[in-house]
């Protein structure tokens, strides 16, 4: 069996590297790149995940957009203003295309924002205050929401417009449900008003993008590049290799313990920033009973001391010095400076102490720990599966004995979708800035719009209340408090068990000219190939 997968591993890297070989593509400027893992769909209300953001943000816009140091600006919509407590009205870029050679209008707009509400949708948080969306006029929205939204243009600018007349041709209404690994049209084609058209998808091969020329924000960036080839290479050692024999322009996710080879190589460049991103993990504190755990008829991550002990067990400092290798900040909260909310001053963990968890679990009724099943993902974050491996290893000190299962996101994400998982490893980038984005997805009760990606089946109508109550409070001071008080709470309680905040390398050819950007999406349409 380990010879059979030695095979397909080597057969894996030879087909990437032969797709990615430059004769195949020497006509115009070609931008080449590599990560571990593949997008997860075109489909660009499915699934809100870093990388496929990417792929859609090559093909799509919102009306917002991000500059390279991710200030919200004008996009799909030229203005916007709030005309009463409740209503945002968006004016429309005029003359803009779809790629397929569609006119952009309102109602896109209207299309699009409705389409993001979907049940199918991993965008629905984004807007779960959207009470409707209207058409003014061919380039006038109003949208409505429930209650008063100070940061409603935050959210609305990372949802993709998409062609209404393209999605009624193709029988695409709805968006794909991934979880289901549901086939549509708009998986593997995509029809968007971008600076690049989708042009070839072979999933897990291949993906070239093809410059729009008629893009309206070509005047503001000129970018060079004619076609983008990003393809997926599991094996960090390949990707490096392709990159330094000149196979690749960009590796988004350079090994940390490649940086300094790279950077010291003729020809090569790193950029380093740290990420708006949160590394942690997640715990099933709600069940009555584990689903993969030895302890039967109750539920030991219901109590708050097995969690504290948890916590206590992790030597993060070990972890970031070795496993990240120094590329990494240790973190007591789960999100990142860069996030309206953040505080140092809360930013701050647990200490490790073996004996501490010991004793904690002992007074918990677990005085030999207990068995538990770890699900990672290993083709997602910096050196996801490691880091999984390291605290296996920390929590075996402490008693506990967890059984690790690393797989590939495309198996991971959606495992954790249908709540099958009792304790898990999750990352968290935040594209609205705001912490009430990171509370909506990760603490609020599922009610299908908000919780979608609390897998913990943790529930507290009082925080769903307070969290809620962002969205409507316009006073900044009292706004604020209501985020840090709800901060106090979720660390309290220890819902989740937060590790690091991501850093960023960046590795790429001395030719590429490209800024990095901290929330980890590049935008191809800032670069230049010299």
């Amino acid at each position: 069996m380990a010879t059979f997968r030695l095979k397909a591993a080597l057969l894996a890297s030879a087909l990437a590297l032969a797709a990615i070989s430059p004769a195949a593509y020497a006509q115009g400027k070609t931008l080449r790149w590599a990560s571990q893992g593949d997008y997860l769909t075109f489909d660009p209300h499915s699934q809100n995940e870093g990388l496929t953001r990417t792929g859609s943000f090559q093909v799509y816009e919102g009306l917002l957009g991000y500059s390279a140091d991710l200030k919200f600006v004008p996009a799909l919509a030229t203005s916007w203003k709030a005309i009463n407590d409740t209503t945002w009205e968006f004016k429309l870029r005029q003359g803009v295309k779809f790629h397929g050679g569609e006119s952009f209008t309102a109602d896109d707009v209207v299309f699009s924002v409705k389409r993001a509400q979907h049940a199918n949708s991993d965008f629905k948080t984004y807007i779960a205050s959207v009470k409707d969306v209207k058409k003014v006029d061919d380039f006038t929205v109003h949208v409505i929401t429930d209650g008063a939204n100070p940061i409603l243009p935050n959210q609305i600018a990372n949802i993709f417009i998409l062609s209404k007349g393209w999605a009624e041709k193709h029988n695409v209404l709805n968006p794909q449900s991934y979880k289901d690994k549901e086939e549509t049209y708009a998986v593997r084609n995509a029809n968007g008003t971008g600076p690049f058209s989708l042009k070839l998808r072979e999933q897990d091969v291949r993906t070239v993008t093809a410059k729009n020329p008629t893009w309206w924000g070509l005047k503001d960036a000129p970018h060079n590049i004619d076609e983008i080839v990003y393809t997926p290479v599991t094996t960090a050692a390949t990707r490096v290799a392709a990159l330094l024999s000149g196979q690749l322009d960009f590796v988004l996710d350079v090994p940390v313990q490649d940086v300094e080879r790279v950077r010291r190589t003729a020809g090569m460049q790193v950029k380093k920033t740290n990420e708006i991103r949160s590394i942690f993990l997640g715990l099933d504190v709600g069940s009555p009973e584990l689903k993969y755990a030895d302890v039967k008829g109750k539920n030991p991550l219901a109590d708050k001391r097995v969690r504290q002990a948890m916590y206590h067990a992790i030597d993060m400092e070990a972890i970031r010095a070795k496993v990240m290798r120094g590329d990494a900040v240790v973190a007591g909260m789960i999100t990142s400076p860069g996030v309206h909310g953040y505080d140092a001053a809360i930013d701050k963990r647990l200490p490790y102490d073996v004996a501490k968890a010991k004793k904690l679990l002992a007074d918990a009724g677990y005085p030999n720990g207990f068995g538990i099943t770890l699900d990672c993902s290993n083709d997602r974050y910096v050196n996801d599966e490691a880091v999984c491996q390291a605290v296996v290893g920390m929590l075996a000190q402490a008693g506990i004995k967890v059984d690790l299962a690393a797989r590939s996101k495309t198996l991971h994400f959606p495992k954790l979708q249908k709540k099958d998982s009792s304790f898990f490893l999750l990352g968290w980038g935040v594209p609205t800035f705001d912490s009430h984005y990171v509370f909506s997805y990760l603490v609020q009760t599922p009610d299908g719009k908000n919780g979608s990606w609390n897998f913990t089946n943790y529930s507290n109508p009082k925080l769903d209340g307070m969290i809620n109550g962002m969205l409507s409070e316009l006073d900044a001071g009292k706004r604020d408090k209501l985020i840090r008080d709800v901060w106090d709470i979720v660390n309290d309680e220890v819902i989740y068990l937060p590790l690091h905040h991501q850093v960023l390398n960046w590795a790429m050819a001395d030719k590429l000219d490209m800024p990095i950007i901290a929330d980890n999406v590049p935008r191809f349409h800032f670069a230049k190939l010299k």
